[in-house]
């Protein structure tokens, strides 16, 4: 998908040929798509944001949808549609008439395929036949977190405490890794945990948009200062979405969005992450007992859905500055962040 070649997806309901906008160009296209039939595949979320829900082919805003291919419905177009970026440019779009989407299934199969490879989702679809690149099963099977498994562990001391283990986790088929650091050692009490999703532009960088930097500092000192809990390094970038399209939703901030509404008008999710995957590292580490150091009540949800007990969820609050004010209220008032 991100060198621009087509690819096949089937699921239960039927089977589709795919060009990833993003990665495509005019020319790609027209060898995709020779005769200038193949609709655009969106998200339901981007396809909120254009204002398609009130056509009877798009009535259901929890399913993908589908717009045919019109004379108007160019390459130039397609990309003003997949990019929320562009919408100022391009504020009045169509009409775009909506399509019935027969193989649901697979079509929800590539925009999480697109969401794995940190691209947009949105597509080029034309029907397909035969064998596939890619199942609805495979994706399903791709994202267990049963699968995750210890790959590695080392002693690494660290600023905030110099006899911390590190454990890197990995599945068979994903590249990416977590990993756990442990501070301490078990001692009847259930250990304070932190899940950290990754944040390469706060934990690295220092960005000040956010607070994920000073959140990862505090969090290893108040672990520390526990005596025995666990770090969990999510490789979650983004809220799931990825660091590049984390970025165009930076650019949608500066356009006035707040974070919620930049993940939806980009087409993805408000929170795109997987908490089992925490769940399945704690197992592993032997955990089944918590005390989560979280603001957040999603993470406590998830994890007790995944077979994990919280016996306290422990406040973690870091100051704030006049560059992540805003980013701040729209966790406490919009994703329910108990601040």
């Amino acid at each position: 998908m991100r060198r621009g070649w087509p690819v096949t997806v089937a699921g239960d309901d039927g089977t589709i040929r795919l060009l990833a906008i993003e990665s495509a160009d005019r020319d790609r296209l027209a060898a995709f798509d020779p005769d200038g039939q193949a609709g655009v595949l969106l998200s339901p979320s981007r396809a909120t944001t254009l204002k398609l829900g009130n056509q009877r082919a798009a009535g259901d805003m929890a399913r993908p949808v589908l717009l045919a291919r019109t004379p108007w419905l160019d390459f130039d177009t397609a990309v003003a549609l997949a990019d929320p970026q562009m919408d100022l440019a391009t504020p009045f779009k169509g009409p775009f008439p909506a399509t019935p989407l027969g193989p649901v299934a697979a079509a929800e199969a590539a925009l999480e395929l697109a969401r794995r490879a940190g691209m947009l989702p949105a597509f080029f679809l034309l029907p397909a036949t035969g064998d596939a690149d890619v199942t609805a099963a495979d994706m399903t099977e791709f994202a267990a977190p049963a699968n995750l498994a210890i790959a590695s562990r080392a002693r690494l001391p660290v600023a905030a405490a110099d006899t911390a283990e590190i454990v890197a986790f990995r599945t068979p088929d994903d590249p990416t890794d977590h990993v756990a650091l442990v501070i301490g050692t078990p001692d009847g009490r259930p250990p304070l945990v932190r899940l950290h999703s990754e944040c390469l532009t706060g934990d690295v960088l220092g960005s000040l948009k956010c607070d994920c930097g000073p959140q990862l500092d505090a969090a290893l000192a108040a672990i520390a200062a526990s005596g025995w809990g666990v770090l969990l390094y999510l490789r979650q970038e983004g809220r799931g979405i990825g660091l590049i399209n984390k970025l165009r939703a930076y650019a949608l901030q500066d356009q006035g969005f707040d974070t919620v509404d930049a993940n939806l008008r980009l087409g993805f999710a408000v929170d795109s992450r997987d908490f089992g995957v925490a769940a399945r590292m704690l197992a592993l580490l032997n955990i089944d007992t918590v005390r989560l150091l979280t603001n957040n009540p999603a993470k406590v949800a998830g994890l007790e859905g995944a077979g994990i007990a919280v016996a306290e969820r422990v406040p973690h609050i870091v100051a704030s500055n006049p560059h992540n004010h805003d980013y701040l209220a729209t966790k406490r008032d919009r994703t329910g962040h108990q601040l």
